[in-house]
């Protein structure tokens, strides 16, 4: 009999790089919540899909086309297929699915089993063999057929797997909302105790602040897809609002607890979702995973075991400044080789790497570092800029920001050294995180529910320039932790925040420029103050006690 009691349910998860079964920040965190879940010994599964297909393989040609494909990767060659086979149905037909267990070791002997469901079989119909290859692939039809399979597939694969005793499923994002009708179902009765039943078994976290984030679909897909009985009982109980299954707010209506990713993202989903008592846990990310080599070795002289107890990096104030210069001019000029093994480019040691790293869709703004070419043309004696990321391939206007990005730089080429590195995965966000000098994160307020990448500089001692918004309005101290572009929570301008990035820009370069050692308090309260606090192991703890209702100890 299993011991689990806690099934997370993510339609993306970030296991390794050579594993694609992750778009971006959504399964990082997802990944980085499972690690930190092993390294706490706490009594928990995941669910998610097996995507053979992967996301997305990038190509950029020259001009900053961006060339999609299939990233396959082989799930025969490297996890564990178990013999548990269920079936879902899909419109009207039995969809047969099997399973795919990785397991997530923990730094303390702990381990979280991850069930990546599989509908690749024989005696599935070719579409049907299709609905778990491709991540955020494909039409209406074809995501909210995958849905299906990941939360009413799902909770029928835990029950073959003997994982009988689950008390609270969470539910990371809407994806996985259907997981409630397959609870409700195994309900004795139909009334408002059966609702009542599945809701204390629930949790939901919500990740977007923008409202077309959200899977909807027309009710006479669901129809289609989930069944009449199905669809028509969703509607009845409220899951359906104005003809349309919107699978967050079927999460929020089943869920007895749930949060926001960021103290302002709570505030942003109160206002978007009224009537809900929608709370925040802040996101962070896995500590032991993101720290470069050169600064798992630093930690392990100075704090021995801040693996153990994240929160003590906060003694990071008492490295002595030699020695986190050393350590981080390790991890630059890693990445200025990797850069160089890439594009054939060699960027300087001398000039400030800035890094901007994230999907490439217009709410980003990546395009506000090249705003102003003049002042930037003035910058570039000591400026150089890193960017990456992906766009959606249907996402029109986030290809239209990476060919922005290559004509920008194409004009400003000889005065301000750009670079874009395509193929942004795990691997690359690790030596981008702690090889530049300064992340750089400008997107629209207040449309950036949280953001983690800023967190995982840093852990590295890189300190962030960012508008306030997600967690950087919790992480910021002027001048102590980095830098913000404007004092205020509220959207501004893009004009105006141009110049409030240009602004702080050149100071920061005059003071890293005249005196590079002033960065080192930076570093070091980067690492004390945000390191300490922004990680997956004080967040989860948080969540074991305030969604999850067990105590410190897991017992």
């Amino acid at each position: 009999m299993s011991t689990a009691r806690i099934a997370y349910f993510s339609m993306e998860v970030a296991l390794e790089s050579a594993i694609p079964t992750y778009a971006g920040g959504l399964g990082v965190l997802a990944g980085d919540t499972l690690r930190a879940a092993a390294d706490l010994g706490l009594p928990l599964v995941a669910v998610t899909l097996v995507h053979r297909l992967g996301y997305l393989k990038q190509q950029l040609d020259a001009n900053g086309m961006q060339h999609g494909s299939p990233d396959p990767w082989t799930p025969e060659a490297s996890l564990q297929d178990l013999p548990a086979r269920i079936t879902v149905t899909v419109e009207g037909q039995a969809v047969a699915v099997r399973t795919w267990q990785y397991r997530v070791h923990g730094g303390s002997g702990g381990e979280v089993p991850v069930y990546l469901l599989d509908t690749c079989l024989d005696e599935n119909t070719p579409w049907q063999r299709s609905i778990t290859d491709r991540l955020y692939g494909g039409d209406e039809r074809y995501r909210l057929a995958q849905e299906t399979v990941l939360g009413c597939g799902g909770v029928a694969m835990l029950r073959a797997l003997g994982h009988e005793d689950i008390r609270v499923y969470h539910l990371n994002e809407g994806h996985s909302a259907l997981l409630a009708l397959a609870l409700l179902e195994h309900e004795d009765g139909a009334g408002p105790e059966a609702i009542e039943r599945v809701r204390d078994r629930c949790v939901f976290t919500t990740h977007t602040p923008v409202p077309a984030g959200h899977d909807q679909f027309p009710i006479t897909l669901a129809r289609e897809v989930l069944g009449q009985a199905r669809a028509d009982r969703l509607a009845t109980i409220g899951c359906c609002l104005d003809g349309v299954l919107n699978l967050t707010h079927m999460a929020l209506f089943f869920s007895r607890y749930v949060n926001g990713v960021a103290m302002r993202h709570g505030q942003i989903s109160r206002g978007m979702y009224p009537g809900y008592p929608i709370t925040s846990i802040t996101n962070g990310v896995h500590a032991a995973t993101w720290v470069a080599p050169a600064f798992r070795e630093l930690y392990d002289r100075h704090i021995p075991d801040w693996r153990q107890q994240n929160d003590n990096l906060r003694y990071a104030v008492s490295i002595p400044g030699p020695e986190l210069l050393a350590a981080h001019a390790r991890c630059k000029a890693e990445l200025i080789a990797e850069i160089e093994k890439r594009t054939g480019r060699r960027l300087s040691m001398e000039k400030i790497p800035l890094g901007f790293a994230r999907r490439a869709t217009p709410y980003k703004r990546a395009g506000l570092l090249l705003a102003d070419p003049e002042r930037l043309r003035r910058l570039g004696k000591s400026v150089q800029i890193v960017y990456a990321g992906k766009a959606h391939p249907r996402d029109s206007a986030g290809l239209a920001v990476i060919r922005g990005l290559f004509e920008a730089a194409e004009r400003l080429r000889g005065d301000v050294e750009i670079v874009y590195l395509e193929g942004h995965d795990m691997d690359l966000a690790r030596l981008l995180c702690a090889g530049v000098d300064l992340w750089v994160n400008t997107p629209k307020k207040p449309e950036e529910a949280s953001g983690t990448s800023g967190m995982k500089a840093a852990l590295n001692g890189v300190p962030s320039l960012s508008v306030l918004d997600g967690w950087w309005i919790e992480g910021h101290v002027e001048g102590v932790t980095g830098w913000s572009i404007g004092d205020s929570w509220e959207p501004g301008s893009d004009l105006g925040e141009a110049a409030q990035l240009y602004d702080k820009l050149e100071a920061i370069a005059a003071m890293f420029c005249g005196a590079p050692e002033s960065f080192v308090p930076v570093m070091r309260y980067s690492i004390a103050l945000n390191g300490s606090f922004f990680n997956t192991q004080r967040m989860l703890e948080q969540y074991a006690q305030s969604a999850y209702r067990i105590g410190r100890r897991f017992a």
